[in-house]
């Protein structure tokens, strides 16, 4: 099993809302997504990238001020030249458990010296969890490539 890309927030004021209970703003999320999919996209190429299209992007709980936030992302699939990357987001409390708050994919294009695509190293899903992981990726880019036509 390879080792994801991951990446630690506090959830800060300048995070939130100015709702009476704070909750962490759904955009600020984003980026952070976008963040630490490049990071695992790029770790992966080895290569400068730039982010595609954000596939999927499922809130599945709040997460407040002065929440510890972790996030995982690990390459799913790859193209010639393009990777998904899957990133969860987790709050973590302070025993070490955590609560799932979001799952997102992202697609990002490796890039050459000149700013154009470049070929990415092929991933071969070897777990069964790498390889279901995969089978999904490769339906979400038919529906990608639907959507463009």
């Amino acid at each position: 099993m390879r080792t994801p890309t991951i990446g630690v927030q506090i959830v800060l004021a300048q995070h939130c809302n100015g709702n009476q209970i704070p909750r962490l703003f759904g955009g600020q999320l984003m980026a952070w997504i976008d963040i630490i999919g490049a990071v695992e996209a790029r770790r992966y190429a080895r290569r400068p990238v730039t982010t595609a299209c954000v596939d999927n992007l499922s809130f599945i709980a709040p997460a407040y001020l002065n929440d510890t936030l972790v996030q995982e992302a690990l390459v799913t699939w790859t193209g010639r030249t393009s990777m998904e990357v899957r990133i969860d987001s987790f709050v973590e409390q302070l025993d070490g458990s955590r609560q799932m708050v979001n799952r997102a994919y992202a697609v990002y294009v490796a890039l050459d010296e000149n700013d154009q695509p470049a070929p990415v190293p092929p991933f071969h899903p070897e777990t069964p969890e790498e390889q279901a992981e995969y089978a999904a990726a490769e339906k979400r880019r038919e529906i990608r490539l639907g959507r463009k036509e």
